[in-house]
């Protein structure tokens, strides 16, 4: 599996892992955060499997949620990397939540960004509704109003959505609302009060010891990564994580 990534700036470093339908020229790029971090730290990017300049597979199996996960990890250890921060978006925070799971130990704090119950449990009625309209083959016949918005985002991007159809209708391992309970990790959830895309954060944040919530007024699931709050939010929370 061939996965591309960005490699910038020296310092501490931060793992960054973007969203569903995205990239990491897109979720960080264009952003902004990739110049911002890489100002005091050694930033890697990496394109998700199924997405950017990484390969795409078409077959579900190879979207497993551990195999995400572990490409996080691979990268890492081809990057000389042991212990880092961490910060996902969306599809990207819940690829950083297993990682926080399976991984504690290769983290010194971890951001994740517009993610809440809906999609960090498994929902495979969602996740059906979102396959069939990326696979639709005109946007316009797409009913679900999410599958609509995923199809829409996803074609802007010049994605391969037979790729993305995969990715979305792939096994997700479930993770418990106990998982967290021991959780050592400092974690910050960051939404915009106005997403819709992906349900509670607060009912999420409550299940994850050490962490904090903050919300970025007027901001939704598309327009919040760009903030300067949510950025100022998180090189504090960065800064403020012990060593």
């Amino acid at each position: 599996m061939k996965i591309h990534y960005e490699d910038r700036g020296s310092g501490e470093p931060v793992v960054l892992v973007h969203g569903f339908a995205s990239n990491a020229e897109n979720n960080w790029g264009i952003t902004g955060w990739l110049e911002l971090l890489a100002r005091d730290h050694r930033v890697v990017a990496l394109d998700c499997r199924g997405h950017g300049q990484s390969d795409k597979p078409h077959v579900a199996a190879a979207y497993a949620s551990t195999l995400m996960e572990d490409d996080v990890t691979a990268l890492m250890d081809h990057a000389g990397i042991r212990r880092a921060l961490l910060m996902g978006y969306s599809m990207g925070g819940r690829i950083s939540m297993g990682l926080l799971v399976r991984y504690p130990e290769r983290f010194r704090a971890v951001v994740l960004g517009g993610i809440g119950q809906v999609v960090a449990v498994n929902n495979p009625a969602r996740r059906t509704s979102i396959v069939e309209g990326l696979l639709a083959a005109d946007g316009s016949s797409v009913k679900a109003e999410i599958a609509k918005q995923f199809h829409r985002f996803a074609e802007s991007n010049r994605n391969d959505l037979k790729a993305l159809a995969a990715c979305m209708g792939a096994d997700r391992s479930t993770i418990s609302a106990t998982a967290f309970a021991n959780n050592r990790v400092p974690v910050l959830l960051a939404v915009g009060s106005k997403d819709t895309v992906v349900g509670s954060t607060r009912a999420l944040a409550s299940t994850i010891r050490n962490s904090r919530l903050v919300e970025i007024e007027g901001r939704d699931h598309l327009n919040t990564p760009g903030d300067r709050r949510y950025k100022e939010a998180v090189l504090e929370f960065f800064a403020d994580a012990p060593a």
